[in-house]
This record gives structure tokens, C-alpha cells and sequence, in this order.
């Protein structure tokens, strides 16, 4: 019978470990052992509270999936934040729709959700996919029908200000249609509602070296209905290998989803690479594959869009890297939890 061999399997021989010293100098976190009692949780520059909560979880010997999660959900079920479960920013249809990944490192398990409907913590959703079903993704109705099935209860997730947002958005798309913006227009016009997207990603290292990740957001503000972007997918909103490292992303999801990213990030770790630099290498990789779609492009032939992408390795060191200056992430590293500033590809002109 034919031999099958993983990525993993790979590396483990002596063809694979020669290819990855060529790669990496002579250096490989395949060899590196766990950082025992040098709990990591690294999250989006949104997830302070979410890098407190999931430490403090971690502290009490919890699963890291676990912590994330709860760490998130404090997040998902603020109504401030309007990129991530109630209070969401909604499609074009105004109504809010979310997408949530989970990936547990010790059994390399996941769950997903996405268009999901009604319901506020998509993440505690995609959890019980993982859990519960012989399948990985769900989506729109029939994960609806299965969050309800474990006691979800169906909640209107638009607020007032969520509603009024999308109003403007509506009311200033045309001239030529019969919806008028309020007078006098808000300052600034309505640019900003359309660019207005957002994501919270959460990464957690436990004492025992096992690692979890999390990936939950609304989406891009008036998207089309059904538009599932990074969050939801495994290997580009989020990614997790218990041998090597963990790393998760928010941004524009289309450029990411095309370009494997956070899979991309864990295997430049894999390789011998930091967590700061193999953020960067996969932006670098990005940016350069979307040189071949104009309209992404700026002036200046850059792509113009924000992705951003946070890792942590299996030794528990964590970084975080944006397309664009100008970005921060939060950690919590066991004695403090504070943001940081990401390591950036390109520099924004100044003003």
C-alpha cells in the first residue's frame, strides 16, 4: 500500500529538515520545544479586554480554545463595536450577518460559521460545529437551524446606531434614486461608512504549549448579501498548528482568502522564521500577487487596501505586522496586557 505522508510527516525527515535549513539558515521551530509556563494570548488592537479575559482563563488551567472564545465573546457582545456581532455593521440589506472560525491546536479540529444570522456569538457557534459535527463549515440558514437546535436564541443584532449608519449609507449612494440624506450631510461625507470594515482575532499559547485561535467579525459594511469573507476559512482568517504556531488576520478578506494567509504565516514559522517576520513575508506575498488586479492598486502601484495579521509561535513568542503603518495589536504576555505597534510593509505619507 502507498505510503501517505503529511506536510508534517515531511519535515520530520531528513529531506524535509535539510530543505527547511536551506530555507531558514540551519534554523527550524520544529526542533524548539514548548515554553512551558509561558502563557502568550495575542489579539486585533480591538481585543484588549479580549487579552485580559483569555489570560485569566489560562491562568486557571482552562483549554485555550476556551479562553479565546471567551475572551471574543466580550467583544461580539458589545454594542460599541461595530465590526463584530451585536451592533455589527449590516449588508446592503441592513440586516447583520456574521462569520466565525475556531481551531483547536491539540486535536488540529476546527468549526465554522458564516452568514450567520440573528445569532451573537457566531464564535461559541463554530466551536460546537467542531465539537458536534463531522463537518467543518456551516453556513446562512442551516447554521441558523443548528445554533438554535443547541439553545441559541434568535436576538435582533442591529442597533440604533448600526441602523442609522446604514440609513446614510443608503441615502447617500445616488442622486438619482428616492432616498435624500438628512440636511445638512454629515462632515466628511459617506466614504468612510462604505470603507468601514473590521474583525477581532485572538491567539492564545497555554502553559502546557498547546495553542488555540479565534476569528469573528460582521464583515465589510453594506457587502452583498451572503459575501462570506476570510474569517470563516481555515488557512486564511485563521490557522493553527499545535507543532509550530498559531496566527490569525483581520482586513480585506478577498486578498487574503486568495493568498492562504494565516496558513501562509504559520509556515513561514514553520520555517525557522519569527512571528514578526513571517507576518511580513505573507503581507509581502499579498501585495505582490494583487499588483495583478488594478483596481486594488494605489497611485503609487501598492495595493491600497488594510490586511493586518497577529502570531504566535510554539516558544511563545508573539508579533503582529500590517500592510500599512499606523496599526496596533494587543498582548498580553503573563505580566502585563498592553497594544502594540505592528510592523508594517509600507509607510503611510504623512499629511
Amino acid at each position: 500500500m502507498k505510503d501517505k505522508y503529511s506536510r508534517r510527516d515531511f519535515l520530520k525527515t531528513g529531506v524535509g529538515l535539510s530543505a527547511a535549513a536551506m530555507l531558514t539558515g540551519g534554523k527550524s521551530l520544529l526542533k524548539a520545544e514548548g515554553n512551558e509556563g509561558k502563557m502568550r494570548v495575542v489579539s486585533s488592537g480591538n481585543g484588549l479586554r479580549a487579552t485580559e479575559k483569555a489570560m485569566e482563563l489560562l491562568r486557571q488551567k482552562k483549554d485555550p480554545l476556551d479562553a479565546v472564545i471567551a475572551g471574543v465573546n466580550i467583544v461580539e457582545e458589545d454594542p460599541n463595536d461595530r465590526s463584530v456581532g451585536y451592533g455589527g455593521l449590516p449588508n446592503e440589506e441592513g440586516v447583520v450577518e456574521l462569520d466565525s472560525s475556531v481551531m483547536h491546536g491539540p486535536t488540529h479540529n476546527g468549526g465554522a460559521v458564516a452568514s450567520l444570522r440573528n445569532i451573537k456569538n457566531p464564535s461559541k457557534v463554530a466551536k460546537l460545529v467542531m465539537e458536534r459535527t463531522d463537518h467543518v463549515l456551516l453556513v446562512g440558514k442551516g447554521a441558523l437551524k443548528f445554533a438554535k437546535s443547541h439553545g441559541f436564541k434568535e436576538e435582533d443584532l442591529l442597533t440604533e446606531r448600526s441602523r442609522e449608519t446604514w440609513l446614510r449609507r443608503k441615502e447617500g449612494l445616488s442622486e438619482r434614486d428616492f432616498w435624500f440624506p438628512p440636511q445638512p450631510e454629515v462632515e466628511g461625507g459617506f466614504a468612510s461608512f462604505f470603507e468601514y470594515h473590521g474583525t477581532i482575532n485572538c491567539c492564545a499559547i497555554d502553559s502546557m504549549g498547546n495553542l488555540a485561535g479565534v476569528t469573528t467579525t460582521s464583515g465589510f459594511f453594506f457587502k452583498i448579501p451572503g459575501r462570506v469573507g476570510d474569517s470563516p476559512i481555515i488557512g486564511a482568517g485563521l490557522y493553527v498548528d499545535n507543532d509550530i504556531g498559531a496566527a490569525g488576520s483581520t482586513g480585506r478578506g478577498e486578498a487574503n482568502i486568495l493568498n492562504c494567509g494565516s496558513f501562509q504565516v504559520v509556515n513561514f514559522m514553520g520555517m525557522g522564521n519569527s512571528p514578526e517576520e513571517a507576518c511580513l513575508k505573507a503581507l509581502e506575498q499579498i501585495a505582490n500577487t494583487s499588483k495583478r488586479l488594478p483596481h486594488l492598486l494605489n497611485d503609487d502601484g501598492r495595493p491600497q487596501f488594510g490586511l493586518n495579521f497577529y502570531a504566535i509561535n510554539k516558544k511563545g513568542e508573539y508579533g503582529g505586522a500590517t500592510m500599512w503603518s499606523g496599526s496596533r495589536y494587543a498582548v498580553h504576555d503573563g505580566k502585563e496586557n498592553t497594544r502594540k505597534p505592528c510592523a508594517y510593509l509600507f509607510e503611510r505619507k504623512r499629511r
